[in-house]
């Protein structure tokens, strides 16, 4: 299996403290596990957004648990983030793999469990972001290693069903307006198998028909066609939503699963703009940028945190500088 390194720009390491995330103090260091955010959510709901949000307030690396996104290339399709969006935050397992190999969830877990080694020997914060539940269940409930080293905190980025599906539909139309189907046609070949790889993208079997009958057909019979394919692809796409929401609410119940749902579902009906930026900054950044921070600070920060956070508190959270993790070593030692 083929692996190459993510397009996104790789940052410098913000901070250089020593002791990693150990906030107890050297005498209960051997207790001590390190920290790992995980951002779950259905497709299309922001958690790309909230873990760079959250890698530009803390110091802070990404690895993707999007088994469609870990391939290389189809950009577009598979929804990856690109330079610009990354912000300078480095990513892990970001269109490296060979797209016509098969990436695994034990393929995952072992190149997963490297990533965080070295985010977590360079003294940052590994967040993990990806729509893949069955990757992130297999990592950390089937990783005896994992469960070993690590502490999670889960954040749960959430939208309302009927507000997803208008969106995703929205969503459908601007990736084939910025090229989705001419990107799908430069790897098409009658002969592939849509079981493996890259193929599996929602986007690239519902394609097929259309491709084979492009130099057969007439202009209005492949208008047609065409238009029943990303009919397809918005519709597969909701039913990909609605059956990671049921794995969602399923790990939920599961012990040690403590996931913190964020609503998004306003700052979704707001759509773009400056007041769906606001609402998304008071509803999903703001209150998880409080959540890790009582995640890395532990009780001493909790009492820092209203019940129910009012918008300046929320927004302050959210816009703030950067934090410095060593401030954490500090202040749990007072």
């Amino acid at each position: 299996m083929r692996i190459s390194f993510s397009a996104c720009k790789q940052a410098e390491p913000l901070v250089n403290y020593q002791g990693g995330f150990n906030l107890m103090g050297p005498l209960l260091s051997w207790r001590r596990k390190d920290k790992v955010v995980i951002v779950m959510g259905a497709t299309g709901t922001g958690k790309s957004r909230l873990a760079i949000d959250l890698a530009t307030r803390f110091p802070a690396e990404i690895v993707n648990s999007d088994k469609i996104q870990v391939y290389e290339g189809l950009d577009v399709v598979t929804n990856k983030v690109n330079e610009e969006e990354c912000r300078g935050v480095p990513h892990h397992l970001l269109g490296i793999v060979d797209p016509n190999s098969n990436f695994t969830a034990m393929n995952f877990r072992h190149h997963a469990s490297l990533a965080l080694e070295s985010i977590v020997d360079r003294d940052r914060l590994p967040i993990i972001a990806g729509g893949s539940n069955s990757y992130i269940k297999a990592l950390v409930n089937d990783d005896v290693g994992f469960r070993s080293k690590y502490e999670c905190c889960f954040l749960w980025v959430d939208v309302s069903l009927p507000v997803l599906r208008s969106f995703v539909s929205e969503r459908v139309d601007r990736m084939v307006e910025a090229g989705f189907v001419d990107e799908v046609r430069r790897i098409f070949d009658p002969e592939a198998d849509y079981s493996r790889g890259i193929r599996k993208a929602i986007g690239v079997p519902e394609l097929d028909l259309f491709f084979r009958c492009e130099g057969l057909a007439d202009e209005k019979t492949r208008a047609r066609l065409l238009e029943a394919a990303i009919a397809k692809i918005k519709e597969h796409t909701c039913d990909l939503a609605c059956s990671q929401l049921q794995k969602i609410h399923k790990l939920k119940n599961i012990r040690g699963w403590n996931l913190h749902r964020l609503d998004a579902t306003e700052a979704f009906l707001k759509r773009r703009g400056k007041s769906a930026d606001e609402a998304w900054q008071n509803l999903v950044a703001g209150p998880s940028t409080m959540i890790v921070k009582q995640f890395l600070y532990g009780e001493d920060y909790l009492g820092t945190i209203p019940a129910k956070p009012d918008t300046a508190a929320v927004m302050a959270a959210a816009t703030a500088a950067p934090i410095p993790m060593a401030a954490a070593v500090a202040a749990a030692s007072h």
